[in-house]
């Protein structure tokens, strides 16, 4: 399957903070309690800053609807990485996240990291990636654990 990736764009905003939502809501059932999963969802908008200064790039279905986005910020780090529940395992969020990695090698970059959740994990790894360190955090007052990982770039 060809997925369309595109920049990331302001006129995206809007439609990624629903993405990252609706993810985190839907998506996460069987890593997450309720609380977590709300406590979480509750970040939203907090995500609004990253998206105005960092750089990212968005997989479109066929109709142009943005399906997955990744961003980094700064240019080493993977800070986001969401895809529309509706468009899961269709390989939106592996492309998008390729295309992010394969960018930043163009720009220089000689290692990614990322703070991968239980649920992104396991594609991070599938692409190479490697775990740092497993960390403990709160989120809105609850309690989350994710992954500190990192990927060596090929110069």
């Amino acid at each position: 399957m060809t997925h369309r990736i595109r920049s990331l764009e302001q006129r995206d905003h809007d439609a990624l903070v629903q993405i990252y939502r609706q993810a985190v809501l839907t998506s996460t059932t069987a890593f997450y309690s309720a609380a977590q999963q709300s406590a979480w969802a509750s970040q939203c908008d907090a995500i609004r800053p990253a998206l105005e200064q960092g750089r990212g790039l968005v997989s479109c279905s066929s109709d142009g609807q943005v399906v997955a986005f990744c961003l980094r910020d700064p240019s080493d780090r993977i800070a986001l990485l969401y895809s529309d529940p509706r468009g899961q395992r269709r390989g939106h969020g592996r492309a998008v996240l390729e295309a992010c990695t394969t960018e930043a090698a163009a720009e220089g970059e000689t290692v990614l990291r990322t703070e991968a959740s239980l649920i992104s994990r396991p594609l991070f790894e599938s692409l190479g990636w490697r775990v740092s360190w497993r960390e403990e955090l709160l989120i809105a007052g609850v309690h989350f654990q994710r992954f500190r990982m990192h990927q060596q770039l090929r110069q």
